[in-house]
């Protein structure tokens, strides 16, 4: 940018003067070039109020009427100058900026930043410079470098020194940037390492290029490791949600409920209602909707489900064909219905603010809050129902009749309200599912049909009605669909995944872990 040196020269060597109405006005509007030579000028002599206006300016915040500036915040209508209240004018219009200019603002206000009491804001401003290293911002960061005192920050800096030298006309200065840069585990390195090697010509600095680049690869290679286990541990997470409910059910009596991924959606629809009365009836409590939207999901789709069981299910037992195509005909059934009340369109259904943004560990590794929660939000249901399953009453109940039900029966357990309670828990913990899932995509009528497929596997994989099992096969069928994605793609992990439980079926057809129990051994 040919107008940078001038004002860089300027910055480094004048003190700060207050932002003049008439340098306001010449950055806001007039030709391109006679814009930028203004906001050199401002920056070379401005101050935190100078930083302020070009921050509204990148915000779009600021319209103008012949020669008046407005600044919007915070619905306040003020003069970037003397921050005077002003009135907005109907016919004001808003300040125009091209690529060019926006390029302009944004490394204006990292190089004003590059001096602030605020090591945060210096530091965020140095990780600008590195990420467009441009040649007049040399002087500019040794001057930044030579006055920092905080180590973080220092070393940004002299990777940003680095990167600007990257482009530098003497092949020497070229290859010790490589060397600097090297050390670097960043992905905006990568890329202009491997930019400059796309054109460097001197073979001695393509040299020190191919190594620097190697040796950020194998700094970026943990970041990307650590990535993949966290993507499959999430994708596992999601599934052991989903196959929990159909655990149950399905091990406890031999149903193949097909109608499983429907109860999931109304788990999700039951989310969204409750979000829509919390933004129309509690809006200053709307972050805290998902809690009230999790027993709200549960109860729904478990009095669903038991209305199923009641109703039609407990016909059909011993049937299994009867029954699967029963389940099939109520998920058309529940589909339908959902289109009848919400349409046939996705909803959205809002994070709260306390599951917004990511966790940065790593340069190359983010992690979503709201999937590490829902990771956490997993093993807790996991928890809540291995307690209710291993020492409650019910939990007793449940596992005798799975185990041997004519004995149960035999010994005065009412197998027919075991089999309702179960089939609720079951369809409860499907909502639960719903819910969740909700926090991670759009919902909509055909929410349950992408996991119901996937909800069998794990269950079939784990042994039929074996908790352990489904945690197992949950969490290492994640993991395994998200390494082998890795290296064939989705479409090939999803055949791989499926011929490996083929093969291990026909081995092993009790799944991981065998059921206990003398129905099992008849």
């Amino acid at each position: 940018m040919t107008k940078w040196v001038l004002w860089i020269g300027l910055l480094l060597a004048s003190s700060a003067h207050a932002l003049t109405a008439e340098q306001a006005l010449a950055i806001a509007r007039g030709e391109t070039d006679a814009r930028i030579e203004a906001l050199g000028q401002a920056v070379a002599e401005g101050d935190d109020k100078t930083a302020a206006y070009l921050q509204a300016l990148a915000d779009e915040a600021v319209k103008i009427k012949d020669a008046q500036l407005f600044v919007l915040r915070d619905e306040k209508v003020t003069d970037p100058v003397t921050d005077a209240a002003l009135n907005l004018p109907d016919d004001a219009e808003d300040v125009m900026l091209n690529n060019r200019l926006r390029g302009e603002l944004d490394t204006a206000l990292a190089a004003i930043r590059l001096f602030s009491a605020d090591v945060q804001q210096r530091l965020q401003s140095a990780k600008a410079l590195l990420k467009e290293p441009q040649a007049a911002q040399r002087s500019l960061v040794e001057k930044a470098l030579a006055a920092e005192n905080d180590a973080a920050v220092r070393a940004v800096l002299q990777q940003a020194l680095a990167a600007v030298d990257l482009s530098s006309p003497e092949a020497a200065q070229r290859r010790a940037a490589a060397q600097v840069l090297a050390t670097s585990a960043q992905p905006d390195v990568l890329l202009l390492l491997n930019q400059q090697l796309a054109q460097e010509e001197d073979v001695s600095v393509k040299s020190a290029l191919k190594l620097a680049i190697e040796q950020v690869k194998r700094g970026l290679q943990l970041g990307e490791n650590l990535g993949t286990l966290f993507t499959g541990l999430s994708l596992g997470s999601i599934l052991l949600l989903v196959a929990l409910g159909l655990a149950i059910t399905y091990g406890l009596m031999g149903v193949i409920n097909m109608a499983h991924g429907e109860l999931m959606m109304i788990g999700a629809y039951a989310t969204y209602v409750v979000q829509g009365l919390f933004r129309n009836y509690l809006p200053g409590a709307f972050d805290y909707y998902l809690l009230a939207a999790v027993p709200v999901a549960f109860v729904a789709s478990a009095l669903v489900g038991a209305l199923m069981e009641r109703i039609v299910l407990k016909h059909l037992y011993g049937r299994p064909l009867e029954t699967l195509l029963a389940t099939w005909g109520i998920s058309l059934m529940l589909m339908q219905t959902v289109r009848s009340l919400f349409g046939a369109q996705n909803v959205g259904v809002e994070n709260p603010s306390w599951m917004s943004g990511s966790i940065q560990l790593m340069s190359n590794l983010q992690l979503p809050w709201n999937r590490v929660l829902i990771i956490g939000f997993a093993l807790a249901v996991l928890l809540g129902m291995s307690l209710l399953i291993a020492k409650t009453r019910l939990g007793l109940f449940v596992r005798g009749v799975t185990q041997n039900r004519p004995m149960a029966s035999c010994m005065g357990i009412n197998t027919a309200r075991i089999d309702t309670y179960a089939f609720a828990l079951g369809s409860g913990i499907a909502g639960l599912a719903g819910c969740a899932l909700s926090q991670i995509g759009n919902v909509g009528p055909d929410l349950g049909q992408s996991y119901i497929v996937d909800a069998f596997m794990v269950v079939v994989l784990g042994g039929v009605g074996q908790l352990a099992g489904t945690v197992y096969a949950a969490l290492g069928l994640g993991l395994v669909n998200k390494l082998l994605e890795g290296w064939t793609g989705a479409v090939l992990a999803k055949i791989a995944v499926l011929v490996f439980i083929i093969v291990f079926i026909q081995k092993r057809p009790q799944g991981i872990f065998a059921m206990k129990g003398r129905s099992a051994e008849a």
